[in-house]
């Protein structure tokens, strides 16, 4: 059995980590390299970086800032935001990161999956996908039985701002096709609301895809992580809120996990 990882993320806008509830209300969390530093030191497996305010602002991701954090993690980094071409890809790669998470390039022009995944493999190419719940029981739309009813699951691009209409199980199986190697898949109803993940999409498109799902959206206790690992069925729980407050380390998730029986990399 794999061991599921633990992944701290960095929300970075104009090069300072923030942290809001639904994607707003931003507010300031410290410096990416001195926290990338830090989880690296706590056993953290890997370590995403997201430049938020890049595709809004019709920007490339800001590379000093990658490079900066990168030279002070020896764990995987993933780095996401304005990566809209494939030459992008590279750059970030250049710059230190080993995987890079793609968003709205990707639902604008999902040949960018394909064509990066067969450059410099499936290994490096992360499909973001942000998803919000509708309420509808749609049969054009791949439904899900949740506790308030039935919904399915719109795809959002630009940071959360727009609404693509795309259904998220079908997209994800979608990237999964065109050679992603992984999915990050964030809920934007859980986002920053430390009530814990959404666990029926997270398990719906466990099951739909063969890939590895990391969960995202909602960590603000310990047994919210074990869920998404379990009830969820995710390969891989990420978190910012509750590392960047210090609520929690990645040693105490970890530690919580072993006992409950969750492979872990201590």
């Amino acid at each position: 059995m794999l061991a599921k990882r633990i992944i701290p993320c960095l929300d970075v806008k104009e090069g300072e980590v923030v942290k809001g509830v639904h994607f707003k209300n931003l507010r300031y969390a410290g410096k990416p390299q001195e926290l990338a530093k830090l989880y690296d030191k706590q056993g953290a497996d890997e370590i995403v970086y997201l430049d938020i305010s890049a595709s809004p602002q019709g920007r490339k991701t800001l590379l000093e800032v990658v490079e900066a954090t990168a030279e002070e993690v020896f764990i995987p980094l993933t780095v996401g935001g304005g990566i809209s071409e494939e030459s992008d890809i590279r750059r970030v790669l250049k710059a230190g990161a080993d995987k890079v998470a793609i968003n709205t390039a990707a639902v604008k022009n999902p040949d960018i999956i394909r064509a990066g995944s067969k450059r410099f493999g499936a290994q490096c190419i992360v499909s973001a996908i942000d998803a919000k719940r509708v309420y509808e029981d749609r049969e054009d739309r791949i439904t899900v039985e949740t506790p308030q009813g039935k919904c399915w699951f719109d795809v959002y691009i630009y940071g959360g701002r727009v609404s693509t209409g795309m259904d998220a199980v079908a997209w994800a199986k979608r990237v999964e096709e065109l050679g992603a190697g992984e999915i990050l898949l964030t809920s934007m109803d859980a986002d920053g609301t430390k009530m814990g993940f959404d666990i029926p999409l997270t398990r719906k498109i466990s099951e739909e895809t063969r890939v590895p799902i990391i969960a995202s959206g909602g960590a603000g206790k310990l047994k919210h992580i074990y869920e998404a690992l379990t009830k969820g069925k995710a390969d891989a729980a990420l978190a910012a809120s509750i590392f960047h407050y210090k609520e929690y380390t990645v040693g105490d998730i970890k530690k919580y996990l072993r006992e409950k029986g969750v492979e872990v990399r201590i």
